[in-house]
C-alpha cells in the first residue's frame, strides 16, 4: 500500500558538502564580463545562460524546447548549462554566471540564503490539470518482498544526491519519521540522477531500495513504489542583474506558457512525445511558495540551509 505523508514533511540533513566554496563566491549576481555590453549578465549581452541540475540523461532534451522559444522570443542565443551537481549549480548562481535556471525547491532556497540574487517565475507541470508540485516516491525492486519505509532498514539505499529536495531531503525526513537514521541504519548510495537511482534499485544489486522523483519512476516497470510525498514545484528563476526590460520579457515569456502556445509559435522542437511527457505549461510561483523549506530549515537548524 502506498502511504502519503504532508507536503512539510522533510528534513534538511546530511549535506553539509554544499556549502562548500559557497562563501569564496557570495559577491553580487551581476558578475559577468567587463564592458557595458556584459554588464548584469553572465556572458554578454546577446546571449542567455541557461541553467539547470543533471537530473537525469534526458536533461537537456527535455528542456531544449523551452530553450529554443527563449531564444526565438527574445532574439538571443540561449546557453545550455549544467552543472555537475547541485552544490555547482548553486554556486554559479551565486557567483552571477547563470541568467536563467531551472531549480530544485531547496537549490532555491539555499542559493538566496548564499546571496544568490535570482526571482522564481514559475513551475513546470506535467499534465493538463495539475498544480506545480510532484512526488518523491521510495521504490524497490518489482519483486521485492519490502513494504514501507521500515523494511528499509540494513539495506543499501540509493539517493540522488545531498541536495536534491526529492531524492534525499524529502526522504531523509521521512526514513527518520519511520524510525530510522539514514546516516546510522542503513548503507547510502548516492545515484546522482534520478533516473540512475531507479535502474540502481530495478536492477537490486548496487541499492535494494531508493528514492526518485515520480516522472523517473514511471518510467520503469523494473521498480514499485511503497512510499511517496508531494514536494513544491521546482521553479524556472531569472537573474535580477539582468536589464529590467528583459527580466520582464522572460518573466512574461515563462511565467505562463502552455505546450500548444510554445508549438504555435513555431518552434517546432516542442511538438514530440518526448517533451509532452514532462511539459504541458507553466504555472507561476513566488518567493513565499517556497517558505515551507525555510520553515523546516529554522526547525532543524540544518548546516546547509544557513547564508
Amino acid at each position: 500500500m502506498i502511504t502519503r505523508t504532508t507536503t512539510s514533511a522533510f528534513a534538511l540533513l546530511g549535506a553539509a558538502a554544499l556549502a562548500i566554496g559557497l562563501s569564496a563566491c557570495s559577491g553580487t549576481a551581476s558578475a559577468g564580463e567587463s564592458g557595458d555590453d556584459a554588464a548584469g549578465f553572465a556572458v554578454d549581452a546577446n546571449t542567455l545562460v541557461f541553467g539547470v541540475v543533471p537530473d537525469s540523461v534526458d536533461t537537456e532534451t527535455n528542456y531544449q524546447p523551452l530553450m529554443d522559444y527563449l531564444a526565438q522570443e527574445t532574439g538571443k542565443t540561449v546557453e545550455y548549462h549544467e552543472s555537475t551537481d547541485y552544490a555547482a549549480l548553486i554556486e554559479a548562481a551565486v557567483a552571477g554566471k547563470i541568467d536563467v535556471a531551472s531549480f530544485s525547491g531547496f537549490t532555491y532556497v539555499t542559493a538566496t540564503n548564499n546571496g544568490a540574487e535570482i526571482t522564481p517565475i514559475s513551475s513546470i507541470v506535467t499534465a493538463e490539470g495539475q498544480e506545480p508540485g510532484y512526488y518523491s516516491q521510495a521504490i524497490v525492486p518489482a519483486g521485492s518482498d519490502i513494504t514501507d519505509l521500515a523494511g528499509f532498514a540494513g539495506k543499501k539505499v540509493c539517493f540522488v544526491d545531498p541536495s536534491s529536495t526529492s531524492g534525499y531531503l524529502f526522504p531523509t525526513y521521512n526514513l527518520l519519521e519511520a524510525g530510522i537514521d539514514p546516516e546510522q541504519d542503513l548503507t547510502p548510495v548516492f545515484a546522482g540522477k534520478h533516473d540512475v537511482s531507479v535502474t540502481k534499485v530495478g536492477e537490486g544489486v548496487e541499492c535494494e531500495a531508493g528514492f526518485a522523483e515520480d516522472s523517473e519512476v514511471a518510467k520503469s516497470d523494473q521498480v514499485k513504489v511503497v512510499a511517496e510525498t508531494m514536494v513544491p514545484g521546482a521553479p524556472i528563476v531569472v537573474s535580477n542583474s539582468l536589464p529590467a526590460e528583459l527580466k520582464t520579457q522572460i518573466t512574461e515569456l515563462l511565467g505562463e506558457v502552455t505546450i500548444d502556445d510554445i508549438i504555435a509559435s513555431g518552434v517546432t522542437s516542442a511538438d514530440s512525445d518526448g517533451f509532452r511527457s514532462v511539459f504541458f505549461e507553466t504555472k507561476p510561483v513566488d518567493d513565499a511558495y517556497y517558505d515551507t523549506i525555510r520553515d523546516i530549515c529554522k526547525k532543524t537548524d540544518a548546516e546547509q540551509c544557513q547564508g
